[in-house]
């Protein structure tokens, strides 16, 4: 038995086996860097034992401030039991290994099923601040998105404009079933990945084909220096006159209410292209 095994069974046996309370729980902790976001709008920081280390570095940058005033983990058994937390929530195809650790030592475990579209977000909120206790503030969240989802609904005269998420690497295109597709489409745009369920892969030569007026790209990897940035600024693409975006993979790769002021946003920009107005 290896030292790290060894480490959790000791922790497994040291730990009783927790009952879902009727009382709120006061030390959660996130093994999902969606839920991270959803958590920290929906109870105070002092209630959130720890968030995954990747709400500091590829959350949502609105809310890296109180990302920053919670301790982190790395989806360890080992760490996320010696936080002693009242309730774990987790993606359902996340940290195998450590889900099934914590429910063999009874800690209460909510997993959450991934979602992609408008009504997906509002059953991944109900549930999840259910089980926080924070349901009302829940449904604050969840009246703030379908607010903006009217205001775009009020805008489906313009005309679409055609978008792909492309970083300069051949795969990892955002299509179809994904939550990047769904604000595209709320903003009135055309995903070109949209072709395939999942993510598409995409060469120059097809992106090129392709010819989108708007190339969107992560701002997470548009901001560090990388062989695809130079791909992505190749002088054919440039000589199409598309225009650059980036955005930020955390809230459109996530099942989370602010993807619909995300996408209210993209709108407002993608207007700016076809020389309108809000």
């Amino acid at each position: 038995m290896s030292l790290r095994t060894l480490s959790a069974a000791m922790l497994l046996a040291a730990i009783p086996a927790v009952c879902m309370a009727a009382e709120p729980p006061r030390r959660i902790v996130s093994l999902n860097l969606c839920v991270d976001q959803l958590l920290l709008q929906l109870v105070p920081n002092g209630r959130i034992a720890s968030l995954t280390w990747l709400s500091r570095t590829e959350g949502d940058p609105q809310l890296l401030p109180l990302a920053f005033a919670v301790p982190v983990n790395h989806g360890g058994a080992e760490e996320v039991l010696a936080a002693h937390p009242d309730l774990v929530i987790a993606g359902r195809f996340t940290t195998g290994t450590t889900r099934r650790l914590l429910q063999s030592a009874g800690v209460p475990l909510l997993e959450i099923e991934p979602a992609s579209d408008w009504e997906g977000i509002r059953r991944t909120t109900r549930q999840i601040a259910e089980a926080v206790h924070a349901s009302a503030r829940g449904e604050e969240l969840i009246a703030a998105m379908d607010a903006d989802l009217a205001r775009l609904h009020s805008r489906q005269d313009r005309a679409p404009v055609r978008v792909i998420g492309w970083g300069g690497s051949g795969d990892d295109v955002p299509g179809r079933d994904t939550v990047f597709n769904t604000i595209l489409e709320a903003a009135g745009a055309i995903n070109l990945g949209a072709r395939d369920k999942g993510p598409s892969s995409f060469d120059i030569e097809q992106v090129l084909l392709s010819h989108p007026q708007v190339l969107m790209r992560g701002a997470t990897y548009a901001s560090s220096p990388a062989l695809r940035n130079r791909i992505a600024e190749h002088p054919a693409l440039r000589a199409q006159g598309y225009r650059t975006l980036t955005y930020p993979e955390a809230v459109y790769g996530c099942a989370v209410p602010r993807a619909a002021s995300l996408a209210v946003q993209l709108a407002k920009e993608l207007d700016g292209l076809r020389g309108g107005s809000p």
